[in-house]
């Protein structure tokens, strides 16, 4: 069996559930496990290294114009000649669609089976696992994964419990500029550790949300953590908010509970990572009940800490 993902979180939950053997291409964009792979997806903004201003113009004026920044390497696709292709349909601007992975396929000599996975939210991403797994004839090994992850969760949710931890109002962001709120599985990670984000669209799309808006929110905790953008990519934008008239007055900042977080853990919708992001959350929201490990403490920081507040 050929497996080709043209999805980074598919392509993680395939090497987290230990089923490379059968993955023989990759996007541009997938997790270092995959950094060997072939590369299938391209994308046109590949090793470019654009502000958040200037990449949302660009996929504002693809869409408008009716185009996609990605391509598919037909030959290499050929080549394989994969049996599966696992793909998506939740967001055309961070990976490329069903649509177009179909004109790639239909090239083909020999058509594959198209598994797309469209998660909306925290329990569909689990079910993607699930789907993943029982394409490839191995549903037993996801069941496996689901219950090691879910004794995680379980145990976050019986310390906030034991605790009477109170939910902490919070507000998590997808974009920087234009700032985007956090939508599908986003706002169901941060109920599992504990918080409520009331400017957030659960199982929906993120949205464009006007910094008045935020002012009058007042969150206790800000997460800001752009699609794409790990800790250091977003410390280079956060001058775009921190200049912002109010900046000083939100809670989350005169308390220092402004955070910066890997985005692997919000926007690639894998399970583990999703799980990591539960884990961190709990930690951010409630620091006096939970402590991250060492793997954890590096995916976020809290910016008060980077010198650069001011």
């Amino acid at each position: 069996m050929k497996v080709v993902s043209f999805l980074p979180a598919a392509t993680k939950m395939i090497y987290d559930m230990g089923l490379q053997e059968y993955l023989y291409g990759v996007t541009f964009e997938c997790p270092k496990e995959a950094a060997e792979m072939p590369k299938i997806v391209r994308c046109v903004l590949e090793g470019k290294n654009y502000s958040s201003i200037e990449i949302d113009k660009i996929f504002s004026a693809s869409k408008a114009q009716g185009k996609s920044l990605y391509w598919v390497d037909d030959e290499l696709l050929e080549s394989i000649s994969p049996d599966i292709v696992f793909t998506q349909d939740v967001c055309e601007v961070c990976n490329i669609d069903t649509v177009c992975t179909e004109t790639a396929v239909m090239k083909l000599s020999k058509q594959p089976t198209l598994v797309p996975l469209s998660p909306n939210n925290l329990q569909d991403v689990y079910e993607c696992a699930i789907t993943i797994a029982r394409a490839m004839g191995k549903e037993e090994v996801a069941l496996n994964y689901l219950a090691m992850l879910q004794q995680k969760t379980d145990y976050i949710l019986d310390e906030l419990r034991a605790n009477k931890a109170p939910l902490k109002r919070i507000m998590l962001m997808e974009w920087i500029e234009p700032i985007y709120n956090c939508g599908h599985w986003i706002p169901f990670q941060i109920a599992a550790a504990g918080g409520v984000d009331m400017l957030s669209n659960p199982a929906g799309d993120s949205i464009v949300t006007q910094w008045d808006k935020i002012l009058k929110y007042n969150p206790e905790v800000l997460v800001i953590t752009p699609c794409g953008f790990d800790v250091g990519r977003s410390i280079e934008e956060m001058s775009l908010l921190t200049s912002k008239k109010g900046w000083d007055n939100l809670e989350a900042v005169k308390t220092n509970q402004v955070y910066l977080a890997d985005f692997d853990m919000f926007t690639q919708p894998s399970v583990g990572t999703l799980v990591d992001g539960i884990e961190s959350l709990a930690c951010m929201l409630h620091p006096e009940i939970f402590k991250a490990d060492e793997r954890i403490s590096k995916k976020f920081v809290n910016f008060s800490k980077i010198g650069i507040l001011k």
